[in-house]
C-alpha cells in the first residue's frame, strides 16, 4: 500500500506563515470518511454505539466530529470524565473504563450518569463504598488469562496484562452485583492491541458472547450490551494492507447470528471503544529540518522531538515519513532522523531510506491522529505543539494553541519566581 501524505508542500508553506512547525494536523475529510464507513459497517445492530477512547485525541473539535456521526466517549481519568461533560454529552454517550481507580473519580462518573466498566471484583465493593450505592447498570471487563491467537498466529498475551477479572472472577461478580440490585449488565474485553486482519473483531466476538450465554444460563444477568473494545489497528508501515471495517462488521453479525440470537440474547446491543482505528491514520506530525549531521551515521535534525511523538522513542514504533515536495524523488538515502532530546531514543527513524533530504525541508510524519499529541510531555523544558484541522474545504483551523513557556512555569507555587521570569 501507498502511503501518501494529506497535505502538500504548497499548503505547509502557506501554513506556516501563521502557525510554525512543529504542530499535528488533522484530516477533516478522511475522519469523517472513516466514521461514516464504521457506523455503516455496524448498522444492522440496533443498538450499535461506538465510544470514542478519549485518551487517543483528547480534543473537543475533533470529538465533535465524531458526535455527528453517533459516537459517544471512553474515559479513562476524571480530566477526560470533565472533558466529556463539559462538551455536553449525556451520561449515555459515557463509558468510564478506568484501573486502579480512585474514589473521586468513580463518584464524578456516577454523578454524571456515565456507564461504569469495572475492571476487577475488588472494585465492586469499592464502588459502592465510593459513592454510596451501585448503579442499576454496570459492565465488567473481562480477562480470559493466556495468549490470544488467530490462525496459530499469537496476537497479545492477555494473562500478563493488568487489567480485568478473570473467568471465574467475572461469574462471581455477576452474582454478587445482581444479588446487590444491579439490573442491566454489559460485558467488555480488550485483548489484543493494533491488530492489522479481518479477524480479529469477529473471533473476540465469538468469545464474548460464548461467556455472555454462559453468563446469562449461570447467573440469570440481564446482559444488555457487549463491549468489543479497541484493538482494530492501521497499517503504519506501507507494506501492511488496511482492515476492511465493512468486512469487520459482517464478521461480528455473522457470529452474532450464530450464537446470541439462538440464546435468545437477539436485542444485545454492539459497543466498540476505538481511538486508533477512529483518528491515527488522519494525523500528521509536520516538522521542519534544522540540522544535517555527518558523523557515524547521516542525522537529520528535525525541529520536532520524542515529546511531539513518543512511539518511536517508547516502542521503537515505525512511523511512516514523507519529504514533502519529494514524494516522485528516489529513496536512496539512509537517515537517522532525530529529535533534541538528551536521549539517544529521540529519533523518528533510524536507517530510514528516503529522498536527499535538505535543511529547509519539511517532513510529514504519519499515523499520529492517535496517541501522538495525546501521550507529549515536557521532558527537556520542551513546549507540546500546536493541533491543527484541515478543513474539508481546504481551510485550516487553530484546534489547540501551542504551549509558551509560561504554560511550562505557571504550576509553580512562588509568586517571586514567577514575577522574575522574562516572557
Amino acid at each position: 500500500m501507498e502511503k501518501k501524505a494529506f497535505v502538500t508542500k504548497e499548503q505547509i508553506e502557506k501554513i506556516v506563515k501563521t502557525y510554525p512547525t512543529p504542530f499535528h494536523i488533522y484530516d477533516e475529510r478522511g475522519i469523517r470518511e472513516n466514521a461514516k464507513a464504521l457506523r455503516e459497517a455496524f448498522a444492522w445492530n440496533p443498538g450499535y454505539k461506538e465510544f470514542f477512547a478519549v485518551k487517543a485525541t483528547p480534543n473537543p473539535y475533533l470529538i465533535n466530529i465524531l458526535r455527528e456521526y453517533g459516537c459517544g466517549t471512553d474515559c479513562s481519568s476524571l480530566t477526560e470524565l470533565m472533558l466529556s461533560e463539559a462538551m455536553g454529552l449525556d451520561g449515555k454517550d459515557i463509558m468510564f473504563s478506568s484501573n486502579d481507580t480512585p474514589a473521586e473519580e468513580f463518584q464524578y462518573a456516577a454523578k454524571i450518569g456515565a456507564t461504569i466498566n469495572l475492571d476487577d471484583i475488588t472494585h465492586i465493593d469499592f464502588l459502592e463504598k465510593s459513592i454510596g450505592y451501585l448503579p442499576k447498570t454496570i459492565s465488567c471487563r473481562y480477562n480470559p488469562g493466556g495468549y490470544f491467537a488467530i490462525s496459530n498466529n499469537i496476537m497479545d498475551n492477555p494473562g500478563d496484562a493488568k487489567y480485568g477479572f478473570t473467568t471465574p472472577q467475572l461469574f462471581e461478580g455477576f452474582r454478587r452485583l445482581k444479588e446487590k440490585g444491579v439490573e442491566r449488565f454489559g460485558l467488555h474485553a480488550f485483548l489484543a492491541s493494533n491488530t492489522v486482519t479481518n479477524e480479529y473483531y469477529p473471533i473476540l466476538a465469538r468469545t464474548l458472547f460464548e461467556v455472555a450465554v454462559k453468563l446469562k444460563e449461570e447467573t440469570g444477568a440481564h446482559i444488555t450490551f457487549i463491549n468489543l473494545s479497541g484493538g482494530i489497528g492501521i497499517p503504519y508501515r506501507p507494506d501492511q494492507e488496511p482492515n476492511d471495517i465493512r468486512v469487520i462488521g459482517e464478521g461480528v453479525r455473522k457470529v452474532y447470528e450464530e450464537v446470541l440470537v439462538p440464546a435468545g440474547m437477539g436485542d444485545v446491543a454492539i459497543y466498540t471503544e476505538l481511538g486508533r482505528f477512529m483518528l491515527a491514520p488522519y494525523g500528521h506530525l509536520i516538522t521542519r529540518v534544522i540540522h544535517e549531521k555527518h558523523t557515524h551515521k547521516e542525522y537529520i535534525g528535525v525541529d520536532a522531538c520524542a515529546v511531539n511523538l513518543m512511539r518511536p522513542a517508547m516502542y521503537g514504533a515505525y512511523h511512516h515519513i514523507t519529504v514533502l515536495g519529494k514524494e516522485d524523488k528516489p529513496c536512496d538515502h539512509k537517515y537517522d532522523v532525530t529529535g533534541s532530546l538528551c536521549e539517544n531514543n529521540d529519533k523518528f527513524a533510524i536507517d530510514r531510506l528516503l529522498p536527499q533530504i535538505e535543511i529547509g525541508d519539511y517532513l510529514a510524519i504519519h499515523d499520529t491522529g492517535a496517541h501522538g499529541f495525546s501521550m507529549g510531555y515536557n521532558y527537556n523544558g520542551k513546549l507540546r505543539s500546536a493541533e491543527l484541522l484541515l478543513r474539508e474545504d481546504g481551510s485550516v483551523r487553530l484546534i489547540r494553541r501551542a504551549e509558551t513557556p509560561k504554560d511550562y512555569f505557571a504550576t509553580f507555587d512562588c509568586l517571586d519566581f514567577y514575577n522574575r521570569l522574562k516572557f
